[in-house]
């Protein structure tokens, strides 16, 4: 009788709800990096506390420098799971394992128990997508009469947020990340990868 292996292989997507973390960062803080993928706007305005802000784009340009930094458990955060797992999907690509999506993200954190430090407030990236997106579909509804375009305008706002769900990427929140709204006063690029923990964990 052939056996089926019932271990996930090392680079699954491993969920992970908010007390899991923090009973591990309790019982050995420098065992876990929590890693915030998340714009450094929406970073500021509440994040876990010790954690470390690395926005998406980042983490796929420098996915094989930080598997070989982070040997460690990883925990990828944002606002709803969705670039968080797709953080995990490009680390797990390149070999990297030990990764985990918190559940919940930074609300279920803090609704846990964990602490959060706070900022400026700014809108999640998520609300600014809907926001940007439905603001240009009624553009077009109630611009039609003067021009065909913005009709056409509103058909390509809905075929890309139709793409959008089935490849599960956004091209408008990368674009949208890339606002200085969205970037308060990041320190740069290579700033923010310098202030990862190195080398394994003691």
């Amino acid at each position: 009788m052939t056996r089926t292996n019932q271990h996930p292989p090392r680079n699954q997507a491993s969920p992970v709800d908010a007390s899991s973390v923090l009973a591990w960062m309790t019982a050995d803080p420098d065992a876990v990096t929590v890693l915030d993928v998340r714009t450094p706007g929406e970073f500021e305005t509440r994040h876990i506390t010790g954690s470390f802000n690395l926005p998406l784009h980042l983490v796929g340009e420098h996915a094989a420098a930080l598997a070989a930094r982070l040997d460690r458990k990883v925990v990828l955060v944002c606002q709803s799971g969705v670039r968080a797992d797709q953080a995990r999907q490009r680390l797990a690509a390149v070999g990297m394992a030990n990764l985990h999506v918190l559940t919940g993200g930074v609300d279920g954190y803090a609704q846990a128990g964990g602490t959060v430090t706070t900022g400026r407030s700014r809108w999640a990236m998520e609300r600014q997508v809907r926001m940007v997106a439905g603001g240009l579909v009624l553009l077009g509804v109630l611009t039609s009469r003067l021009t065909s375009f913005t009709l056409i305008l509103s058909g390509g706002i809905g075929a890309g947020l139709a793409v959008s769900a089935l490849t599960d990427t956004c091209t408008m929140a990368r674009l949208l990340g890339k606002l200085p709204y969205n970037r308060a006063g990041q320190p740069g690029d290579q700033a923010l990868l310098d202030r990862l923990p190195a080398g394994p964990a003691s």
